[in-house]
């Protein structure tokens, strides 16, 4: 039975797929940030950040991050940092 609901306290798929929203936007805003920094150099193009792994954001459970582990979208790195899981 696919449409079952949820057990009690497991993240909801809304839940999940804002939770991925949010962490991919964290990302891409780390890294931004990150490459924005002094010593880029306009005329050499810049630079790439090598910013992999961040900090979830905390309007989340755990239970969220991990379920999105379990799924394969996330990768969980150390001290409690996750990085996106493979496409």
């Amino acid at each position: 039975m696919p449409d079952q609901p949820p057990a009690s306290g497991a993240p909801t798929p809304e839940e999940l797929k804002r939770a991925l929203k949010a962490f991919k936007k964290r990302l891409k805003l780390t890294r931004l940030d990150e490459e924005s920094g002094l010593g880029g150099g306009k005329m050499t193009g810049g630079r790439m950040s090598g910013i992999v792994a961040i900090s979830p954001p905390n309007q989340f459970p755990r239970a969220v991050w991990e379920e999105l582990v379990k799924q394969g979208k996330l990768k969980a790195s150390d001290q409690g940092l996750y990085e996106l899981g493979e496409p």
